[in-house]
């Protein structure tokens, strides 16, 4: 394994981890997001990318309180989302591989927002923001951009889901709203993924106020 800084929601991962290490940054992860409401009940998932040769990822567990997690509660999977060993991945696991295997991204977060399902379903074809000083937490180097946060539909199929997310791939835009679903968000890793979900979650709680 190569070195790390520590552990828990304030730290950057480095390749390749051990399960159990990025079971508990997950973990807390989901505990954050949870408490903000995001992750209610069971739902929601998280995943980073433990090695990309060849890739793996550790995904949360399928049927878990996402603000209940221990490190233990991951499961290792395949770059197509299939699980190696013991566990049961979250059904969206193919989902996160893509997104890896398209962005190449290294950690994953699918939240289910009140703010993202309302105005995905407002919104079908795409939610613009501009000219917002939060844009910046997103990489833009100025306010003076805009942007699109592409919608798309919802399937139970994540074959189906995952080509929807690709042609809709919006540049400077690492978040995507599934409609009637929620809200996946990518990043180098799990701490730029958070801090992108936290984002884009408030450009679209102030669009869904009006403002």
């Amino acid at each position: 394994m190569s070195g790390t800084t520590g552990r828990g929601a304030d730290v950057g991962l480095d390749l390749d981890l051990d399960l159990e290490e990025a079971g508990a940054v997950l973990a807390a992860e989901a505990a954050r997001f949870a408490s903000f409401g995001w992750m209610r009940g069971t739902s929601g998932n998280l995943s980073v990318v433990v090695s990309r040769d060849p890739v793996r990822l550790a995904v949360t567990a399928s049927g878990r309180d996402k603000g209940e997690l221990t490190p233990s509660d991951v499961v290792l999977t395949d770059d197509q989302g299939a699980a190696i060993g013991a566990g049961r991945p979250s059904a969206e696991a193919a989902l996160h591989a893509r997104v890896v295997r398209l962005t190449g991204a290294g950690a994953v977060a699918h939240v289910h927002t009140v703010a993202s399902v309302a105005l995905g379903r407002r919104r079908p074809e795409g939610i613009a923001f501009r000219d917002l000083e939060m844009l910046k937490g997103l990489g833009h180097p100025t306010h003076e951009v805009a942007v699109t946060l592409p919608v798309i539909g919802n399937s139970q199929d994540m074959g189906v889901l995952g080509d929807r997310l690709e042609a809709a791939l919006s540049p400077g835009m690492p978040a995507v709203v599934v409609a009637g679903h929620g809200l996946y968000v990518w990043g180098a890793d799990p701490r730029e993924a958070r801090h992108r979900v936290e984002v884009v979650e408030w450009l679209l709680e102030l669009e869904l106020a009006g403002g």
